[in-house]
């Protein structure tokens, strides 16, 4: 977690005045983890410079020697946020796993953590870092050995290859969601959950009317999708079966909520040619209008010369 490339040990200049004065530094180094681990400071923000003089008072000069150790050891992260300095501890695991890494591998890693769940093309990685080709192939696959880092490819641009920090799911905008497998729309997939929405829609409360979140709760009970759907991706399915007049909405629950129901059975305009409404004798009969004009039989012309 937090800001990846300062993880670099930045030394922090020991104050001239501030010798130990008989201070348990391991109960203190104790104390500040324990600061560093608390839920409001762990995120990307971390502990500030003025938080800690306010919690530590006068012993917060002798935090100099532990703030070095444990980034010498890469269990800190350092960020600036305005003017001040801030602190964030990286845990065990990922602090072996950046263990000897060089400087150039941590400002990669922090240019593909600050992503997101976007990731970054790998053009923009060396526009941002000014790292020579060949040379970031090798860090790459150095972060990527470590799993720091995995490669991606998104659906809108099959051939260009994204990195993102390893523990992360790329955005489904990127992925197309649970519609894809394997970059391709998955057309098989989607079929067998619109036959399933469609059977509950039909049995469940006597085909009176059902909400999404019944569906929902129905679609796992089943373990009909190899994944966990959210609400608004049933509700998209449901669309496409709107879409084709399967389906239609049938009021609301007592919660609000919409109910739907199997579409009564009526001819859309999709389901028939304009030719099927027509008479197959029409152009041979006479037609009555109900305001008493009458359309005669058309008859063959005769030419004349």
């Amino acid at each position: 977690g937090g800001r990846g490339a300062s993880r670099a040990a930045i030394s922090i200049k020991d104050d001239p005045d501030g010798s130990s004065g008989g201070v348990d530094l391991q109960k203190l180094k104790d104390d500040f983890i324990k600061i560093l681990k608390e839920d409001e400071y762990r995120g990307a923000m971390g502990v500030s410079n003025s938080t800690l003089k306010t919690k530590f008072g006068p012993k917060y000069q002798q935090l100099v020697p532990i703030i070095n150790e444990l980034a010498s050891a890469s269990r800190l992260n350092f960020s600036k946020v305005g003017d001040e300095m801030c602190y964030t501890l990286v845990s065990d695991s990922l602090a072996t796993k950046f263990h000897g890494l060089d400087v150039q591998a941590r400002m990669v890693y922090q240019v593909i953590e600050e992503s997101a769940n976007q990731g970054i093309w790998t053009k923009d990685i060396k526009n941002k870092t000014n790292i020579q080709q060949q040379a970031l192939k090798k860090i790459f696959k150095a972060l990527e050995d470590r799993q720091l880092i995995k490669p991606f490819y998104p659906v809108t641009a099959k051939n260009k290859k994204r990195y993102m920090v390893y523990d992360l799911t790329p955005a489904k905008e990127l992925t197309g969601g649970p519609w894809y497998t394997e970059l391709e729309f998955d057309h098989e997939f989607i079929s067998v959950l619109r036959s399933f929405l469609m059977n509950c829609i039909m049995r469940l409360n006597g085909g009176k009317g059902v909400t999404l979140t019944e569906i929902k709760e129905k679609m796992g009970q089943a373990n009909v999708s190899r994944v966990q759907l959210s609400l608004e991706e049933v509700q998209q399915l449901m669309q496409t079966l709107a879409f084709d007049y399967k389906i239609e909405q049938n009021g609301m629950n007592s919660h609000g909520e919409a109910l739907f129901i199997a579409a009564r059975r009526v001819s859309s305009m999709c389901d028939f040619k304009w030719w099927d409404a027509l008479s197959p004798d029409f152009h041979f009969r006479t037609v009555r209008f109900e305001d008493g004009v009458t359309l005669s039989a058309h008859e063959p012309h005769h030419h004349t010369s």
